[in-house]
């Protein structure tokens, strides 16, 4: 089972590739496992859904505890069929019933071994931090930037807001662009409990109804949050512009702010429209430097867009929920403006610190992409020739990958190369040492801009702030401890991604469950010997039409074209075709809608 310790017998060393058997499970990956109990006043089993491992497992009647049938249940697999016909367990904890939106979201975190609560002393230490508070020896040796307009743009809702930006006129046309970071590491040190728990959970995780936070709220939505008018500790990375928006110096140091404004995305895209806010009504000044900042942006962008950066343009959603935690609408996520401008200045801060990382030797957390995997590119290479697009036949470089994506934007294809273009790329990860990001097109990058969220980012912090302080300090770190955290913190993000998609997918099919009969339109978006999948127009979701629901012939799968066939009429459901679906079922636990082909 994928995850589980072995030990093997090779059957013939001589060959390259030698084969082996599995003579022994050493340990097994998933000791605990959530699913949905079914029983009666006996015994009973549970189906388990998280992780995904498509098994049963039997629960003796003296050990089902308070279960009832349709409960989401942990349980604990003592059994995994070396004794009795199947795996058998025990239930530890029932988290409530499987039709409660609430439940079904926490049966996922729980899945995914994602922490909810903090240990006490970890919830101590932080607010005895923030009761203390800024104080004035805080302030020694930092920048003040406390008389600057600096202010934030976050979602609507956000609770953390650990980036600030700020810009400033130079003499001659050019600027001074200031990105504030939240300076974590002045207040969770190297070996303390909160950063102990800090390097566990690696990351923050954004559930579709709840953020489960890497530091306590007291430091991450309080003390280390950028709110407005109240003195905030900061690392600034300054990027100097000249006249025409390229990069001309960089300079980082320790700071003091008091954020002016706290913007969400939407009101920043009002007042770069030129529209009247209260926050512009309070401030006349803010627009203007609202937009020189987004033309900083854009020249940022096109710089790398010239060098061979990807810039994807996938569809996003935002699930609405409504208060007990139902999905009442799926709505596309607008990418704005105001989202481009913050995303194009964290790119440039995240690159300049890589840059100061290796100019000035300091061992640190890299951000790597490394080049795609051939064999999905040939995939990408095939389904590009069946829409008539080109694509080079060995070694593509961020700027190929670019134009195709360019080549379909507002086609009917776009979604579907934009996605195979996704999967042909490698999962960019941390490193001990630079790689380079093939994405960006970037020699090297990291993350320095979210420390209240990401585990990295605070280690990237620690060592600048060494280096401001002493330079030749950088140089002690513990390098086997680096490499190890780099591991680490890319598993926990990895685990963190699958559980958020999981969340979203789980209110997407709760949500189709009011539509069962309702006819909609949509594109085919992948092929498979049994069947295809259909992205529908109107929402960001996708349903099977299985091959046993195409009538009057039998339909072969042809991997090479993307499409079925049918043998006798010679009709093909292929790739990127439009077709009209109706809703025919829908399966919660299992996380399937199925559609019939109208």
């Amino acid at each position: 089972m994928d995850g589980d310790r072995v030990a093997v017998r090779i059957e013939d060393r001589r060959r390259r590739g030698a084969r082996g058997i599995i003579v022994e499970v050493l340990d097994r990956a998933h000791r605990h496992v959530v699913g949905v109990f079914r029983g009666g006043r006996g015994h009973g089993w549970l189906d388990v859904t998280q992780p995904k491992l498509g098994i049963e497992v039997f629960i003796p009647a003296h050990d089902r505890g308070e279960a009832e049938s349709g409960d989401l249940a942990v349980a604990e697999v003592t059994d995994w069929g070396e004794v009795g016909p199947g795996p058998a367990g025990r239930v530890e904890r029932v988290l409530g019933p499987s039709g409660d939106p609430g439940v079904a979201v926490l049966a996922i975190q729980v899945g995914y071994g994602i922490a909810d609560a903090f240990p006490e002393a970890v919830e101590e230490a932080a607010e005895a931090l923030t009761a203390r508070g800024v104080r004035p020896t805080d302030l020694e040796g930092r920048d003040d930037c406390r008389g600057d307009r600096v202010f934030t743009i976050d979602p609507a809702d956000a609770r953390d807001h650990d980036d600030a930006i700020s810009i400033a006129r130079l003499a001659g046309g050019g600027a001074r662009i200031g990105i504030h970071i939240a300076d974590v590491s002045h207040y969770v040190r190297e070996g303390d409990r909160l950063d102990a728990e800090a390097w566990e959970r690696g990351t923050s995780v954004y559930l579709v109804d709840r953020v489960l936070p890497m530091l306590p709220h007291a430091l991450s939505s309080d003390l280390c949050s950028l709110v407005p008018g109240e003195d905030r500790l900061t690392l600034a990375a300054y990027l100097t512009v000249d006249r025409r928006g390229a990069l001309r110096g960089t300079r980082f140091a320790r700071a003091v702010i008091r954020s002016a404004h706290r913007l969400s995305y939407e009101e920043a895209q009002d007042a770069l429209n030129g529209e009247s806010t209260p926050a512009t009504e309070r401030d006349p000044g803010l627009g203007e430097d609202l937009r020189a900042l987004l033309e900083a942006s854009r020249s940022f962008r096109r710089r790398r867009r010239a060098r061979g950066s990807l810039d994807f343009d996938l569809p996003e959603s935002r699930i609405v929920l409504d208060e007990e935690g139902a999905p009442v609408d799926v709505r596309p996520r607008e990418r704005l403006d105001s989202h481009r401008l913050i995303e194009d200045l964290m790119i440039a801060a995240n690159e300049a610190v890589a840059d100061w990382a290796i100019e000035k030797g300091v061992p640190i957390l890299y951000r790597i992409h490394e080049e795609p995997n051939p064999e999905k590119l040939d995939t990408l290479r095939l389904l590009a020739g069946e829409f008539g697009l080109s694509f080079p036949q060995r070694n593509p470089r961020p700027r190929d990958f670019q134009r195709l994506l360019d080549d379909v934007r507002g086609m009917v294809e776009e979604p579907v190369i934009s996605v195979q273009v996704l999967r042909s790329l490698a999962k960019a990860r941390y490193e001990a040492e630079s790689a380079g990001h093939f994405g960006l097109a970037s020699p090297a990058y990291l993350h320095f801009t979210s420390p209240i969220r990401r585990y990295p980012d605070l280690v990237v912090h620690r060592q600048m702030v060494r280096w401001l302080s002493e330079p030749g300090s950088v140089r002690d770190i513990d390098r086997e401890w680096l490499s190890a955290t780099a591991r680490h913190a890319s598993a926990r993000e990895e685990n963190a991604a699958r559980a958020e998609r999981d969340s979203v997918e789980l209110k997407k099919v709760e949500f189709m469950e009011r539509h069962v009969g309702d006819h909609f339109e949509g594109t085919i978006s992948a092929t498979a010997r049994f069947g295809f999948f259909v992205r529908l127009d109107a929402y960001d979701i996708e349903g099977l039409v299985h091959v046993s629901r195409l009538t009057g012939d039998h339909y072969v799968h042809d991997p090479a074209k993307h499409a079925l066939r049918g043998r006798r009429t010679r009709r093909n459901y292929r790739l990127g075709d439009p077709v009209e679906v109706q809703v025919s079922r829908v399966d919660r636990d299992a996380r399937r809608i199925d559609f019939d082909l109208m």
